[in-house]
């Protein structure tokens, strides 16, 4: 008889095989190993006898231990996909899931950059070292087109089309065009012309952008890179990848951008997870209001 485990792994391989992000994937492994832990707890070592009742005992339990919503409701998006592969696969295997339910989870209003941060910041790689080349060249696209972290360190060559002024994104098998700006395209074009040559130093290379190494950078490695930068420019506060991608975002709808075109960009799935930033807008609005009526 297969463990639990077992079939863990398995559907794990199987989403890899769907092209769905390492990231994502190494989330619904730890997911569904907790609930296996908990389960062997409970003396339910056969995933074949699982239950409603299970998946609900151990959802009240993560409430129990204190977990934070968007835990539990990603452990119950998990434990749906999972259960639903087991259903799918094997007939006869009935599927406790089903009604699972998540509980609601409030949208954190993301940190974003003023429009004047991001100037000091994408200012910062300053300089005609390769280096510097790169950062300003990566940092300008990052900000440009609000792409991933994890879909900038992968982009190739090919995937840039200067003429046409966008770049084409292809994470998790899902393919996007976005549209890139003039400032970005001369940071990109001095970078391919003069940073890249030296940087790249395997010929058949066809990633954009590489470390000092020639090597594909990791994520890890960008992240620092914007730390650095964000601490030079004497920006307070965490600042990630992604706060210029949401940064990107937001600016956008705050100069009064369509919220379809930014989900169209942003690569969601749904319209929900763009209406954040048309919230972000309003509350603005109302800051500029109370600090500006001569009655407030």
């Amino acid at each position: 008889m297969e463990t639990m485990q077992e079939k863990i792994a398995e559907y794990v391989t199987e989403l890899k095989l769907q092209g769905v992000s390492s990231n994502t994937a190494v989330s619904y492994e730890r997911d569904l190993l907790r609930l296996s832990d908990y389960l062997t707890m409970q003396n339910r070592t056969d995933w074949k006898l699982v239950t409603e009742t299970d998946l609900q005992a151990y959802i009240r339990w993560m409430h129990q231990e204190k977990k934070r919503p968007s835990t539990i409701a990603r452990a119950v998006a998990s434990i749906k996909a999972f259960f639903r592969y087991l259903e799918q696969t094997d007939r006869a295997v009935h599927n406790p899931a089903v009604y699972l339910k998540a509980p609601k989870v409030e949208k954190a209003i993301p940190h974003i950059l003023t429009t004047e941060e991001t100037e000091l910041l994408l200012r910062q790689p300053d300089g005609k070292s390769a280096k510097a080349v790169r950062d300003r060249a990566m940092l300008e696209l990052l900000y440009a087109t609000g792409i991933r972290v994890s879909e900038l360190v992968q982009l190739k060559v090919q995937d840039v089309s200067m003429n046409m002024e966008y770049i084409l994104c292809s994470l998790g098998g899902r393919e996007r065009v976005v549209p890139f700006g003039k400032t970005a395209k001369k940071a990109l074009a001095e970078y391919l012309e003069e940073a890249r040559p030296k940087l790249a130093k395997d010929p058949s290379c066809e990633l954009l952008f590489t470390n000092l190494s020639g090597q594909k950078m990791s994520r890890q490695g960008f992240w620092k890179l914007v730390r650095q930068y964000a601490k030079a420019a004497g920006i307070q506060g965490e600042i990630t990848p992604h706060t210029l991608r949401h940064s990107f975002a937001a600016h956008l709808v705050n100069n009064g951008a369509d919220l379809y075109a930014v989900q169209e960009m942003m690569g969601y799935k749904d319209l929900s997870a763009a209406q954040i930033y048309a919230k972000m807008h309003h509350v603005s609005v109302r800051e500029v209001y109370t600090k500006t009526h001569p009655r407030e």
